[in-house]
């Protein structure tokens, strides 16, 4: 029995060592394509009871120990999840591709992979380029973009000397430059710009993305959240990440013409044009080209695509049409005004082109692949200063010995002539400034996977941006007598920038930890450099110190310098470097199936400014399969541009009659220093938003996002200080002819911004029918928190008010509207599509200079004793037409709705042609003008002209026509 017993365990045993035996895990491999065959990277395959996992490589190949009764799970964005039992210990498995529209997958704002947007923890807008730029007459990226994404600002200036020339943008009303660009994934440098003039971003610098050829373009990611701690410097509103082409064996072609069809403020309208530069009754006539062609290089994935833009666009003029209400009672205006000071009120003319590849090979017998993009762009634009009258300013003209004008035709312009005489009062002409711009970007990279799971990216990307200006048709009136009339092109000198950035980063996902972890670290290193070089000595020199002027009867300084943008001198001349060091930590994890946790940490050292940190906390979760809520917290930066610390140059203006001469001084001079100017620092931020994306049905998507956004030691430029103060005076420089007056960058704001994005989609196809709606609407408000005046500057109510004043307040609000909404809707049918889009822009206000004291205000305070706040552009008051009174001078821009059309046919398989209108009901701004004082406001704005630059433009009607070729 004993031994029976025995003989029972001893087999007992056996079987369960054998159960064990075969339980044990074996190792399996595979190979993941999609249907076509193309091998398909960052797989999730998953043993779907123990959720142990791995990813596929590059080449799709994976390898997992499982037992023989497990069942993988197999996962990728864009594709339908599939399940494989272990049966054998290789695989070729094929994914089927899932009804998601892969341009809705994106790469910006994590690490960790493509995200369908709506599953992100926060909110990110995809905007498919091609379709946007073939249904409108904006031929650039930016103006695609500003009627695209609400929260996008964008608006072309004019009078605003180089901001004419150059286009910068931002999100959620913030500054130009608190936005980052990537294309690629990969930092994108700055412009050498930084602007001084202009309704919107002024003092800062930004991104030129027009310099980036549309035609290179695939689709542009922007990421509405702070994203700091995730990318570096900039990124306080958000991210825009442009994805270039990656097409093999396909050439487009689009191009296409528009002009203005401007039947009310087209200067030629005007009931007396010879007020005024005049040009066509079609204006801004446009042509633009795009070309794009891939090929393929080696066997597996390897290309190259070449993408090339060429833009030709005229100028445009507009004036009221009639300001005399002496004869019109309809005018808009109550005095026989015209716009002395802005005979040539538009937009310049702009000549560009530019190419970009984008370029990606596989080495062979590894699993690295070398990639590389780049571009260089060209462009020149041509754009009028501010007008100069003979009559009221004869300083600025050139004349002979005893004050005499002159003539110079072919430049100067005479209204009102009198037939046989030159009645030389009536003489005006407008400086041209010649603007040319060269950038330059080329990213060298590789990246692969280590054998340890790792994978790794090294990258180098290096751009340049160089600002050029030329004076043209224009004078130095301080020129020797015998060349005063006949030199009439100046070489003003300009500045460029330099950016160099060296990335290393490596990710790794790791499936078995909880429903699927993804780390990322990396580091990098960047150059930067900024020159000003000066301009001929013509530009800015030559000084007559007085000359009497018979026509104003009057003694007067002679105006230096070049007419419209007096060249950098010498002491403006600048090389200036500096270094960053950045490191980073990101994660992402999968918490559940229905939770996502987002984590980021930055940690930077500036060479000049010293240490950094910043964190971001993201989070989404699914309440059911079809409604996510989304959130996030984070702090954020901005490094001082290079061009904000450096920047120098001396310009003029007029005031109370007389020419004043105003330095912008540079944050690293000695009279900065004497100011209580600090050296720039970086700006911070605290970021918070909380929103939700719900597909409400199968075709219909309505994400909401609300944020809150503080700032604190916002740069701005100050006001204009007197030379001659006691704490200044001792540091101004000597130069002629002496300076009147100082302005300086400083760190002075704290600002919160509060606002709701609102995104509603639907798309509908059915047999050869098709329906896209969007709407999409962005609310939006600007606090100015405090100001911060240095204590040299803060002696009493009028240095608070000249250090930053309620009209640059104003200019500062008035970053974005109240309100933007924008619908587009498009139905298509068989090979004909007709569609609009409508965009409301919200009311804004800025403030004028104001001429006109406060009465009764205490002292102080505005318009107190001993101080006249009269024109000084704080608390501005102007009188009323009937004289009534005083009123504060706000220009006010109520909400006003534009109307585009299009209609498109497919004239063959390869051929199609678009047809439509831009602002069909040719709607305008309202004029630039006080209500209930429209004769002293007007001439005040900041543009001087009839509107004052807004973001839904001034031009009026636009008609086009576009051909696109697909072959």
């Amino acid at each position: 029995m004993k031994i029976t017993k025995a003989l029972l365990l001893v087999v007992v045993a056996f079987l369960l060592f054998n159960q064990q035996l075969l339980a044990q895990k074996q190792p399996i491999s595979g190979k993941i394509t999609d249907s076509k065959g193309t091998p398909i990277e960052g797989v999730t395959v998953k043993i779907k009871s123990t959720r142990a996992g791995t990813s596929t490589d590059k080449d799709g190949k994976f390898t997992l120990n499982v037992l023989p009764t497990d069942v993988l799970e197999i996962n990728s964005v864009g594709f339908k999840i599939k399940t494989v039992p272990v049966s054998s210990k290789s695989y070729n498995i094929s994914l089927e591709a899932a009804p998601v529209d892969l341009q809705e997958v994106i790469m910006v704002g994590s690490r960790k992979g493509g995200r369908v947007k709506t599953e992100s923890p926060v909110p990110v807008d995809v905007i498919n380029i091609n379709s946007v730029g073939q249904t409108t007459a904006k031929p650039d990226l930016e103006s695609m973009l500003n009627m695209s994404v609400p929260s996008f600002n964008y608006n072309k200036q004019s009078g605003a000397d180089g901001s004419d020339a150059i286009d910068f943008a931002s999100l959620r009303g913030l500054g130009f430059d608190q936005t980052l660009v990537l294309v690629n994934g990969k930092r994108r440098h700055l412009a050498a710009y930084v602007a001084e003039f202009g309704t919107r971003g002024r003092g800062n610098s930004g991104t030129d993305l027009n310099a980036i050829p549309e035609a290179s373009i695939d689709r542009v990611e922007i990421l509405r959240d702070g994203a700091s701690a995730q990318y570096g410097s900039d990124a306080i509103a958000g991210v825009i990440n442009i994805i270039l082409k990656k097409d093999i064996n396909k050439l487009t072609v689009n191009t296409g013409f528009s002009a203005y069809n401007d039947h009310r403020y087209n200067t030629l309208n005007n009931v007396d044009p010879s007020q005024y530069y005049t040009g066509s009754q079609l204006d801004g006539q446009t042509f633009n080209l795009g070309v794009n062609y891939g090929i393929a290089i080696g066997k597996k994935g390897g290309f190259i695509n070449f993408s090339g833009n060429f833009l030709n666009q005229g100028k445009t003029l507009r004036a009221l049409p009639d300001t005399n209400f002496s004869t019109n009672p309809n005018s808009q205006l109550v005095a026989p005004y015209i716009a002395e000071y802005r005979r040539a009120f538009g937009d310049g003319s702009v000549t560009s082109g530019g190419v970009q590849f984008n370029a990606e090979i596989p080495i062979k017998g590894t699993n690295t692949t070398f990639y590389s993009f780049g571009g260089y762009n060209y462009k020149h634009s041509n754009v009028y200063a501010w007008s100069r009258n003979f009559g009221d300013h004869p300083e600025k003209f050139p004349t002979d010995a005893n004050g005499n004008l002159m003539y110079v035709p072919g430049i100067m312009h005479v209204f009102d002539p009198t037939p046989g005489q030159l009645d030389s009062s009536n003489v005006f002409y407008n400086p041209e400034e010649d603007v040319y711009i060269k950038d330059v970007s080329l990213a060298l990279g590789f990246r692969g996977t280590y054998k340890n799971g790792w994978d790794w990216d090294i990258s180098n990307v290096i751009g340049y941006n160089d600002f050029h200006y030329f004076g043209n048709n224009t004078f130095n009136a301080t020129l020797p007598e015998n060349i005063v009339g006949s030199k009439t092109r100046f070489d003003d000198g300009g500045f460029n920038f330099l950016q160099n950035t060296t990335n290393y980063d490596m990710t790794k996902r790791f499936s078995s930890v909880a429903n699927g972890l993804t780390l990322s670290f990396g580091g990098e290193f960047r150059y930067e450099n900024y020159k000003i070089y000066k301009g001929e000595d013509d530009s800015w020199g030559y000084n007559i110190p007085q000359r009497y002027y018979p026509m104003v009867g009057a003694t007067r300084d002679v105006a230096s310098g070049s007419q419209g943008f007096p060249g950098f001198r010498p002491t403006d001349v600048v090389n200036a470097s500096r270094t960053n060091v950045g490191a980073y930590a990101d994660a992402s994890l999968d918490i559940t199936k229905e939770w996502l946790l987002d984590a980021a940490m930055r940690l930077e050292n500036y060479s000049d400014f010293g240490f950094v940190n910043t964190y971001k906390l993201a989070s989404r979760y699914k309440l059911t399969s079809d409604f996510n809520i989304r959130g996030s917290v984070s702090t954020g930066f901005r490094a001082p541009s290079l061009q904000q610390i450096n920047f120098s140059n001396i310009n003029t203006t007029i005031s109370n009659g007389s020419l004043q001469y105003i330095w912008l001084a540079p944050n690293t001079s000695a009279v900065a220093k004497a100011a209580g100017i600090p050296k720039l620092t970086q700006e911070t931020s605290v970021n918070g938003s909380l929103g939700f994306a719900w597909k409400m049905a199968k075709n219909l998507t309505l994400t909401t996002d609300a944020y809150w956004i503080q700032i604190k030691n916002r740069v701005i430029f100050s006001g204009q200080f007197a030379a001659t103060l006691p704490q200044l005076a001792p540091y101004m420089p000597s130069v002629s002819p002496p300076l009147n007056s100082v302005q300086f960058f400083a760190n002075a704001v704290n600002t919160t911004n509060t606002g709701i994005d609102i995104v509603l989609d639907y798309t509908k196809k059915w047999h050869h029918n098709g329906i896209k709606a969007l709407l999409a609407a962005n609310f939006q408000k600007i606090n100015i928190d405090k100001i911060n005046v240095p204590g040299p500057l803060n002696d009493n109510y009028f240095d608070q008010q000249t250090f930053f004043s309620t009209r640059e307040q104003a200019f500062l609000k008035a970053s974005a509207p109240k309100s933007k909404i924008a619908f587009s809707l498009e139905y298509s049918f068989h090979k004909f599509a007709v569609g609009t889009h409508l965009t409301y822009y919200g009311m804004l206000t800025t403030q004028g200079y104001g001429y006109s004291s406060v009465p009764g205000a205490a002292a102080g305070g505005p318009g107190g004793a001993g101080i006249s706040d009269a024109g000084l552009g704080y608390d501005p008051f102007v009188t009323k037409d009937d004289g009534s009174g005083v009123v504060p001078e706000n220009f006010v821009y109520h909400g006003k709705l534009t109307t585009d059309i299009y209609a498109s046919c497919q004239i063959t398989k390869n051929v199609s042609w678009v047809l439509g209108a831009d602002n069909l009901f040719n709607v305008h701004p309202d004029i630039s003008a006080t209500a209930g004082a429209k004769n002293a406001s007007w001439g005040d704005s900041e543009s001087g002209g009839p509107f004052d630059s807004v973001q839904m433009g001034y031009n009026g009607l636009r008609l086009f026509s576009r051909f696109l070729f697909n072959f």
